[in-house]
């Protein structure tokens, strides 16, 4: 019994949907509730209906790691025989029954709170998610960049949920205090939509690593990945060019929106960033030029997982940043 839970804990990517529940949290907790424009405003979205937000996020999470995995077995036995779940440890068609499991929870969870908050159409992102997810494992993922965009997407909009959820709340409750003093949330939408962005481009970046690092089972079984159609040569240089891009705009939204536009001024953020973004990053780029085997891609994607959680982290810093020192 033991066994077979750890198999569908693996399976599931257990971490990865802890990763998922702490990024939506931190977005609430750390980055919107003390942003707020008065103390006396409240986050409308309640904390049971937040919770079971989270858990439908992470049961469709889970959905599409399942059914990613029953269609790349094969590919995987090739790729990372060792990791192998579906149809070694946990049986197909149990795997097929999970997946199908998860995803009625998920998305009837999501449903309900869209009809909670009497907005209905929001229904659609948790369809549309699904949907995804089961084009991206049966053919999104063996065409060329298409499959590396829609898990990029996907993951893009787990911070974003948040937002949907809770700013039209916010507006409905305060949206005429709001406008009477000529302001909005929309800042709250940026910083949001920011870490929302960080997600997504990283997520590419690491889908195209892994690509490369899984280039001999996928070209043994017809898939059109980035490294594939564009070869070792011109993926380098793609993921050159999007890492030193990413950089590139991490600087610029550093040094005109964090670091100059506070007094004192933000040494927190510039050490943070330099430590734990910008150098790692920078690694990358080298780790990614030099790289020649499947073991050189595998420490360059797990270089890009450090940034990822790095970006996620920072949520922690503008919490002290705006509660602890009041900048």
């Amino acid at each position: 019994m033991i066994g077979k839970i750890q198999s569908v804990l693996r399976l599931v990517r257990f971490p990865n949907l802890l990763i998922i529940a702490f990024t939506q949290y931190a977005m609430r907790y750390l980055i919107m509730e003390p942003l707020l424009p008065s103390s006396t405003f409240e986050l409308q979205f309640g904390d049971f209906q937040f919770a079971l937000l989270v858990f439908s996020t992470m049961l469709i999470a889970a959905g599409g790691y399942i059914i990613n995995d029953y269609f790349d077995t094969q590919a995987d036995l090739i790729n990372k025989p060792k990791r192998v779940v579906v149809g070694v440890s946990i049986h197909r068609r149990q795997a097929m029954i999970l997946h199908a499991i998860m995803n009625i929870m998920g998305v009837g969870i999501g449903i309900y709170l869209a009809f909670y908050i009497k907005l209905p159409t929001l229904s659609m992102v948790f369809l549309i998610a699904t949907g995804l997810l089961w084009f991206y494992s049966t053919n999104y993922k063996r065409q060329f960049l298409v499959g590396n965009l829609a898990v990029s997407f996907l993951t893009g909009l787990v911070p974003l949920m948040v937002i949907l959820f809770e700013i039209p709340l916010l507006n409905r409750e305060y949206g005429e205090l709001m406008l009477r003093s000529s302001a909005s949330f929309g800042y709250l939408i940026a910083w949001v939509g920011a870490f929302s962005f960080f997600a997504f481009i990283t997520t590419l970046i690491r889908e195209v690593i892994k690509d490369a690092e899984d280039f001999e089972g996928d070209r043994a079984y017809g898939m059109k990945t980035v490294p594939i159609v564009l070869g070792s040569k011109w993926t380098k240089v793609s993921l050159v060019l999007m890492i030193l891009g990413t950089l590139a705009v991490l600087v610029y939204l550093l040094l005109k929106y964090i670091v100059f536009s506070v007094e004192p001024l933000d040494y927190i953020s510039l050490i943070y960033f330099a430590l734990l973004l910008a150098l790692p990053l920078l690694a990358l780029t080298l780790q990614v030029l030099l790289a020649g085997d499947k073991r050189a891609y595998r420490r360059a994607s797990f270089l890009i997982k450090l940034v990822m959680l790095a970006g996620i982290l920072y949520s922690v810093v503008v919490f002290y940043l705006s509660v602890v020192k009041n900048y």
